[in-house]
């Protein structure tokens, strides 16, 4: 069924379907639809792609084979470790505190929900630097920055790198 403009209560008419949208342009089978109570459904070529649920998660087909929730990078930063650190580029984050050599805080601009997230970060070393890791710092999870230590592989020695890479999932 096309959409019906209701002059006092906005837009309104059939939940549809994947294969057939209740909002729709020229190719019937991609659009709009509610799938459920408090869903909203994504189509393309007949098929659900996308949605967001009563929760407010976000779910879509990234390519296998089905329409599940997204995790999403909630925060995410490039940085220069040694000397005064230097954010490169980010997402989410306000700045960086240098607690000691290879220890930093990475604040965020929006805090998490709550403390259950992850990260994952690596380093890049530079000429004369030796190889090194990411790891979390020793202190209690926050929800307005996450602690990250950086040392080298062969000796666990905290060591500043020129290049840190830090992405935080939630």
């Amino acid at each position: 069924m096309p959409v019906v403009i209701n002059g006092s209560t906005g837009i309104s008419g059939a939940d549809g379907s994947a294969g057939t949208p209740a909002v729709q342009g020229t190719d019937t089978n991609t659009g709009i639809y509610f799938p459920g109570a408090d869903r909203i459904g994504f189509a393309e070529g007949g098929v659900q792609v996308g949605e967001f649920d009563a929760s407010g998660n976000l779910k879509f087909n990234s390519g296998y084979g089905s329409v599940a929730t997204a995790y999403g990078c909630r925060a995410w930063i490039s940085f220069n470790g040694t000397g005064t650190p230097a954010i490169r580029g980010s997402g989410n984050v306000s700045s960086i505190t240098d607690n000691s050599t290879g220890n930093y805080n990475i604040n965020f601009s929006s805090n998490m929900p709550d403390t259950n997230y992850s990260f994952s970060g690596v380093v890049r070393w530079a000429a004369g630097e030796p190889s090194g890791i990411v790891g979390m710092g020793d202190d209690t999870p926050q929800t307005n920055y996450c602690r990250v230590v950086t040392v080298t592989n062969n000796t666990d020695a905290a060591r500043d790198y020129t290049y840190v890479f830090v992405a935080v999932f939630r």
